[in-house]
C-alpha cells in the first residue's frame, strides 16, 4: 500500500478528530461503553487536533499517514510524562485496514526512530502489544487508569 507522511496541517484538525474517534472505535469497542463516542467526545477531538496542530514546541512530534489521498493514520510523541527522562509515544492509530501495510511503522519510526521511549498500551490490545514488541518495547509491570475510563487499563512499556 504506498502511503505518504507528513506534519499535519490545520485544514487537517476536522479529519484527524474524526480519524481519531473511529481508530478508537476500531480499537477499543470491546472496552468502552456504548455511549461513549459521543458529540461531545468528537468535540473533545477536535479541540485536542486544535491544539496539537498549532502548538509550535520542537519537541513535539507529531506525523500522519495518508494514503490514496485519505489520512489513515497518525503518531504524537514528545517529551516525557510522569517524570520520565525518555521520549514517550502518546499515540498511534491506525485504520483497521491499513494494519499489517507497513504505514504502523513507518509512523512509529517517524517519530521515534531507535531512541529509547516510553508508552502505554490499553490491557487487551494484543495486535498493538505485539507491534511494540517487535520494536524492543517491553512490559515493565507499571499499570494505570484514566479515572473517567476505570475500564480502561494501560500497561507500560519501555525500550
Amino acid at each position: 500500500m504506498d502511503f505518504t507522511l507528513r506534519a499535519p496541517e490545520p485544514a487537517d484538525v476536522e479529519t484527524l478528530a474524526q480519524l481519531h474517534t473511529r481508530c478508537w472505535k476500531q480499537s477499543y469497542a470491546n472496552q468502552l461503553p456504548a455511549d461513549y463516542f459521543t458529540p461531545e467526545q468528537l468535540e473533545s477531538r477536535r479541540t485536542l487536533w486544535g491544539r496539537l496542530v498549532a502548538d509550535q514546541n520542537p519537541a513535539l512530534r507529531r506525523v500522519v499517514a495518508e494514503s490514496q489521498g485519505e489520512l489513515v493514520g497518525f503518531a504524537l510523541a514528545g517529551p516525557g510524562l510522569d517524570g520520565e527522562d525518555r521520549l514517550q509515544l502518546y499515540s498511534l492509530y491506525l485504520l483497521a485496514q491499513c494494519h499489517g501495510s507497513g504505514i504502523g511503522q513507518g509512523l512509529l519510526d517517524a517519530v521515534l526512530g531507535d531512541e529509547p521511549a516510553v508508552l502505554w498500551v490499553a490491557r487487551g490490545n494484543p495486535r498493538a502489544t505485539a507491534f511494540y514488541r517487535r520494536n524492543g518495547f517491553a512490559f515493565d509491570g507499571a499499570e494505570k487508569t484514566d479515572p473517567g475510563l476505570p475500564q480502561m487499563i494501560e500497561l507500560r512499556m519501555l525500550r
